[in-house]
Order: C-alpha cells, then structure tokens, then sequence
C-alpha cells in the first residue's frame, strides 16, 4: 500500500462529506434500530439484532477507510500537471500492441475512480504503467493477468 493516496480537492471534500453522513446520519439511524431490536427480548435469536449489528460494523469499517485514505492524501491540482505527459487528470488514448485496437483511460484520484467508464486510479497498475509516459512511447504494463502492451497515441487534458 502506498503511503499517500492522489486525490483532487473536489475528492477530498466529497470523501470528507461522505464520512461525515456515516457517522452523524447513517450509524445513528443503525444504532437506533440496533437498540429497538434488543427491546424484543432473547438476542441469541433476534435476526435483526444481528442483522443490524453487521450493517454497522460494516458501515464503520467503509468509514475507517475512507478516514485513513483522508488522512493519507496528497492533494494534486490537475492544472499543475505537465500537459506532454500522462498524469493526474489525462485521458490516455492507447493502441493495445497485442489485440491492434484502442482503449482510452482517464486517470484520476482516490475517489473520482469509475472502472466501468475508463476512470482508473492514477495508483492503479494501469496508471502507474501510464504515469509520465509521453506520445509514442511503448510500455509494458504487468496485472494479474500477464502484461498490458501499449503504445500512447494521445494524451489530453480535460476539466475534472
């Protein structure tokens, strides 16, 4: 694991407010089920009191995660990036040297990542694979499942 974690400010601020809604919505709401529930009697067979007890500590561990990914982040103004390399913010048009068609990816911050749309995570094998490469470089990318080859057709840079 790294030990900081990119992320824009826009991010920041919406992982900030996500955690805020956890704890002084969400875990209050739980909390209060939790204890309408043991009001019912016997625990041992109470299948909501547990339910409930589940979907809280549940809730806390997503929350403790996003907490510790706030207190690990670096704060990156995609304005600032070199605009002739892929970084924070790129949108990457690359040939797959294996298969001969093309794939786009934009690489983002923790919390602006969408893998169904192409938004990976500059922290991601593929972005690090992709991270300070200029048009017309060739690289090879190791994942799980063998070896990305790519070469670079564009780098562009659009508004978060």
């Amino acid at each position: 694991m790294s030990d900081y974690v990119p992320m824009t400010r826009d991010a920041y601020n919406r992982i900030k407010a996500e955690v805020d809604r956890m704890e002084h919505v969400e875990m209050p709401e739980i909390a209060e089920r939790i204890a309408e529930a043991r009001s019912e009697g016997d625990l041992k067979e109470n299948v909501e009191y547990h339910a409930q007890r589940e979907a809280l500590g549940l809730l806390q561990a997503k929350a403790n995660k996003l907490k510790n990914d706030l207190a690990r982040a670096s704060i990156i103004d995609p304005d600032k990036v070199p605009r002739d390399q892929v970084g924070l913010g790129a949108t990457v048009l690359v040939r797959d040297l294996d298969y001969d068609d093309d794939e786009e990816f934009t690489l983002v911050g923790a919390g602006d990542e969408d893998y169904d749309t192409g938004r990976y995570l500059i922290t991601s094998p593929v972005g690090q694979g992709l991270l300070g490469k200029r048009v017309g470089e060739r690289v090879e990318i190791p994942v799980p499942k063998g070896t990305l080859k790519f070469e670079i057709l564009e780098i562009r840079y659009e508004s978060f």
